[in-house]
């Protein structure tokens, strides 16, 4: 689905989205306290178009596995919020996110280089101060 939207074929995004929404959210239902569930459920509703849902899921995903009581994993959902802030249109929202993110030590943590080179963020390579986050520190 992010394969296909990356490859610039957007209603093949939306159509694989739509296939996996009904199937996603009866597991989900199944097991609300996954948020594992919650973050892939927010990235498709991001995909179809679907803001609010998007951002709500992803917020869910925060708050069954928060940073405050998982430092190793809990900072990739707010990884993934930034990502469907993103995908739905918020970089307003997305780069302090970010900034945050990079200035925190988790697993598979976000660095300057990835901000740089995954195409996850390429809606926000024109902004000045996502440009910024993009720059190695130096010591």
């Amino acid at each position: 689905m992010l394969g296909q939207e990356n490859a610039g074929d957007i209603a093949g995004a939306r159509a694989t989205a739509q296939q996996v929404l009904g199937p996603l959210e009866t597991l989900s239902q199944k097991d609300p306290d996954n948020p594992n569930f919650a973050q892939v459920l927010s990235i498709i509703h991001a995909v179809l178009g679907q803001k609010d849902a998007a951002i709500k899921e992803a917020e869910r995903a925060i708050t069954l596995r928060p940073t405050v009581k998982d430092a190793v994993d809990g900072p990739r959902n707010e990884e993934n919020l930034a990502f469907v802030e993103v995908l739905v249109g918020d970089k307003n929202r997305a780069i302090p996110r970010l900034q945050r993110l990079l200035e925190i030590p988790y697993a598979n943590c976000l660095t300057p280089a990835l901000l740089r080179l995954h195409p996850q963020w390429d809606p926000l390579r024109g902004d000045p101060a996502f440009q910024k986050l993009c720059e190695e520190k130096k010591p």
